[in-house]
């Protein structure tokens, strides 16, 4: 009996515990239910009822949203920049041959001030010699081609005959019938095309008037650039923000220093083009040799695209006229020249001032062409020499290589733009 007695009061004590621990769950449970209740009403009622939508958009979404926007204002002034330049293009280009132009005799008109000429005299002395040297080179040119015309037509319709005797005898297995066939299309286009011709002929003498008011406006903006440039910037300057015309002020000279120097290394460059492979020619005996060389000084103006097409002019020359030895020689000549041009002059001549990106000359002479013709591509890369040193000169005098450090990815939603510099406004 004493057994049963202590066994029934251990199993009492048992069921006694497990229901003391049972409460202690119970309760611990309410305690926890009653604390997340309580933590969700004070997040409620700490919670904004409207939240700002903006906290909502990720950090990269906002920055490239703000990026974009801006993007779009700069592509739509550049296009409203096109289109005003597209208007006004004879203008444009007059004014822009008027800088080149007075970028290559303004350091003569200061030689001659510094040895004690007045400023108007050196102008007229500088403007009158550059006109005149011009002038004689184009009259030489027509010239030459007119005193050369005559042979040139014979040596013209015997160099077809030779390259069709070659197309004969080479191992393309042309026939005489296939060359007669192209022959006879061509003559039809040229007769069916009567009209066109025509048509561009009269279109050919408006032309000829717009390049004519083209030269007189460029000869009178680069007499007044030469005697008043000076006062001519300050008055530009004017125009700019109060906050701007600082930095603006130090980038002229800069800007006007790399064109100087574009100028007068594309000049000499041009030159020892024209010279070498004017001469190449000439011993190669292919007619025109001089008014093909005034033709590369000119084509050299236009980079890489205008090398091209005046060496292909020599070639094409040399092969219709002399055979194609001759034409093979020419295409040796202007290769070995280029090459020396492209790796000797310019890198030496021109200098790390006015170094531009193959990539970008090409994507500037093909934007020039598109919108302004030869005269845009020949002011394009200049422009881009000179807008390469303007922005370059502001961004180290804004210091803005120094970029600010970016916040910590968990304060992005709280993240506050950095302060401006002191010589900066904030964006």
């Amino acid at each position: 009996m004493p057994a049963i007695h202590r066994w029934l009061g251990h199993v009492k004590d048992g069921a006694t515990a497990l229901g003391e621990r049972r409460t202690q769950v119970q309760a611990r449970r309410e305690a926890e239910l009653l604390a997340e209740r309580q933590r969700v009403a004070e997040a409620r009622r700490i919670r904004p009822r409207n939240p700002d939508p903006a906290r909502a958009v990720p950090w990269g979404v906002r920055v490239a949203a703000e990026a974009g926007w801006r993007f779009l204002v700069l592509a739509a002034a550049l296009w409203v920049v096109m289109r005003v330049i597209g208007s006004v293009r004879l203008v444009v280009l007059a004014f822009a041959a008027a800088l080149l132009i007075t970028a290559l005799l303004e350091p003569t008109v200061a030689r001659l001030h510094r040895a004690g000429l007045s400023q108007g005299l050196s102008t007229a002395l500088t403007a009158l010699f550059g006109f005149v040297v011009l002038g004689l080179v184009g009259w030489f040119v027509v010239w030459q081609v007119l005193d050369n015309l005559d042979n040139l037509s014979g040596r013209l319709q015997e160099g077809i005959e030779e390259l069709k005797r070659w197309l004969l005898d080479s191992p393309f297995h042309v026939t005489e019938q296939q060359i007669n066939d192209v022959a006879g299309s061509l003559s039809d286009a040229i007769g069916t095309s009567t009209s066109d011709i025509t048509s561009t002929g009269l279109r050919g003498v408006t032309v000829l008037g717009e390049i004519l008011t083209g030269m007189l406006l460029a000869m009178f903006s680069t007499l007044f650039l030469l005697y008043d440039g000076r006062r001519i910037w300050q008055w530009t300057l004017k125009l700019m923000p109060a906050a701007a015309r600082p930095d603006v002020a130090d980038a002229g000279p800069a800007a006007w220093r790399t064109l100087t120097a574009y100028v007068r290394g594309t000049v000499i460059v041009a030159f020892i083009d024209a010279l070498f492979i004017g001469l190449g020619i000439y011993f190669l005996g292919v007619p025109l040799a001089v008014p093909i060389g005034v033709v590369i000084f000119l084509a050299s103006f236009v980079p890489l695209v205008g090398a091209v097409a005046s060496g292909a002019l020599a070639v094409v020359v040399a092969l219709v006229t002399q055979g194609v030895f001759t034409a093979l020689m020419t295409l040796l000549v202007v290769l070995v020249v280029q090459q020396i041009e492209g790796h000797v002059l310019q890198p030496f001549i021109l200098g790390r001032a006015v170094r531009v990106h193959p990539l970008a000359v090409v994507l500037a002479v093909a934007t020039g062409g598109v919108v302004a013709g030869i005269g845009g591509a020949v002011v394009a890369v200049p422009l881009v020499a000179v807008a390469n040193t303007v922005i370059g000169h502001l961004r180290a005098n804004a210091g803005d290589d120094a970029a600010p450090e970016r916040a910590p990815a968990e304060a992005d939603e709280e993240r506050v733009d950095p302060p401006a510099a002191p010589d900066q406004e904030p964006a």
